[in-house]
C-alpha cells in the first residue's frame, strides 16, 4: 500500500506540474504581441474581414473564456471516429472514446494533434538514438578514464568531455556534416529517408550531435562516480577475494553508478522528446522541434501550445520512468516516503 500511495503521490505532483506549465504557456502565448487573424488575413485585409476571422478562430473572446474552453476540451469523451463534417470534434484525435483536442492550426488548418502525431515518431526515434549514443560514449570513456586515472588518457578523456559539453550543438552538427557527409560521404547531409534503413541512416548524424553533447556531461559523471566507488571498502574486499579488475569495474562500481547516470539520462531523454529545435532545423529532420520553431515564427498559437504540452509531458514521463527504475536498481529506494 505504501508503494501504491507513493506512486499516486508522484503521479499527482507530475500532473500538477504539467498543468502549471501548460497554463503558463497559454498565458504567455495570449499576451505575446501580434494578431494571428491579421497574420492569416494579410496586411491588406479589411478590418471587417480580420474581425470575422478573429471570431472564427475564437481569439476575440476574453482570455479566461479561451482558457476554459481549451482546458475543457483538452481531454474529453467523444465518438470513436471523427469526420470533417463533425464540427464539434473536427480538431480532435480519437483514441477510442477518449479525445485529445489541441485545437486547429491557424496556418495549416489541420488538427494540431494530427500534426504532432505525424512528427512525434521522428522525434522519438531521434531521442532514442541520441540517448543510446550518450550512454555508450559516457560509460566507455568514463570507465576508461577512471581505470587509467592520472594518466594522459584520463586527461585526454576529461578534456574531450569538457569540449563536447561546451561546444554548441549547431557547431558539432556542422563538423559532423563536413567530416562524415561531405568529406567521407559515409552518411547523408540531412533530410529523412523513405525506407526504415534509410531513415535510420539519416538519423545517425543528428542523433550523434545530441548524444555527444549529453555524453560530455555524462562522461565526467561516470568517471567521478566510479572513482568514488573504487575507494570504498566493499571494492577493496572484492579485490582481496580475487575479483578481476573487469568484475570490479562492471560488476560493482558501474552498478552503483547506475542511479545518478539514469537520472541524468532520463532528464536528457525528456528534453529530447520535446524536440531538439536547432539540431532538427540544421538536419531538416521532421520532428517536434522544427514544428515548434515554425509555429513561433508564424505565431500559430495552437501549435505552440501543442508542442509545449508534448515537451512537458515528455519530461514528466521521463521523470516517472526514472523513479520506477530507482526501485529496480536500488531496493533501498522502495521504502515508504515519510
Amino acid at each position: 500500500m505504501a508503494v501504491i500511495a507513493r506512486a499516486v503521490r508522484r503521479l499527482g505532483l507530475s500532473l500538477l506540474v504539467l498543468w502549471a506549465v501548460v497554463t503558463l504557456a497559454f498565458v504567455i502565448n495570449h499576451v505575446l504581441p501580434g494578431d494571428p487573424a491579421r497574420l492569416l488575413a494579410g496586411p491588406q485585409a479589411r478590418p471587417a474581414d480580420v474581425a470575422k476571422l478573429r471570431a472564427e478562430l475564437g481569439t476575440d473572446r476574453p482570455m479566461l473564456v479561451q482558457y476554459a474552453r481549451f482546458a475543457r476540451r483538452l481531454v474529453h469523451a467523444g465518438p470513436r471516429t471523427t469526420t470533417k463534417s463533425d464540427k464539434q470534434h473536427a480538431s480532435c484525435s480519437a483514441f477510442g472514446a477518449i479525445h485529445v483536442d489541441l485545437g486547429m492550426s491557424f496556418q495549416q488548418r489541420k488538427p494540431v494533434a494530427r500534426l504532432i502525431g505525424e512528427r512525434l515518431p521522428a522525434t522519438a526515434l531521434l531521442a532514442a538514438m541520441a540517448v543510446t549514443f550518450e550512454v555508450l560514449f559516457a560509460v566507455s570513456l568514463g570507465l576508461l578514464a577512471a581505470r587509467l586515472r592520472r594518466t594522459l588518457i584520463d586527461d585526454a578523456v576529461m578534456a574531450t568531455s569538457l569540449l563536447l559539453a561546451s561546444v554548441p550543438t549547431f557547431l558539432t552538427a556542422l563538423v559532423l556534416q563536413i567530416v562524415f557527409a561531405y568529406r567521407l560521404r559515409w552518411l547523408p547531409f540531412d533530410g529523412v529517408g523513405d525506407t526504415t534503413a534509410s531513415t535510420l541512416t539519416h538519423a545517425i548524424l543528428p542523433a550523434a550531435t545530441l548524444g555527444l553533447y549529453g555524453a560530455g556531461w555524462a562522461t565526467r559523471l561516470v568517471r567521478d562516480e566510479v572513482l568514488a566507488e573504487l575507494g570504498k571498502p566493499y571494492v577493496r574486499t572484492a579485490r582481496a577475494k580475487g575479483a578481476s579488475e573487469a568484475r570490479v569495474l562492471f560488476g560493482h562500481a558501474l552498478r552503483n553508478v547506475a542511479l545518478p547516470l539514469v537520472t541524468l539520462v532520463g532528464l536528457d531523454l525528456g528534453a529530447l522528446l520535446g524536440g531538439a529545435i536547432v539540431t532538427e532545423k540544421i538536419f531538416r529532420w521532421p520532428g517536434i522541434g522544427s514544428l515548434s520553431i515554425d509555429a513561433v515564427v508564424t505565431r500559430d498559437g495552437p501549435v505552440i501550445m501543442g508542442t509545449v504540452i508534448v515537451a512537458s509531458t515528455g519530461i514528466v514521463v521521463a521523470n516517472l520512468l526514472v523513479d520506477a527504475l530507482y526501485g529496480a536498481l536500488d531496493p533501498r529506494t522502495r521504502r515508504p516516503m515519510a
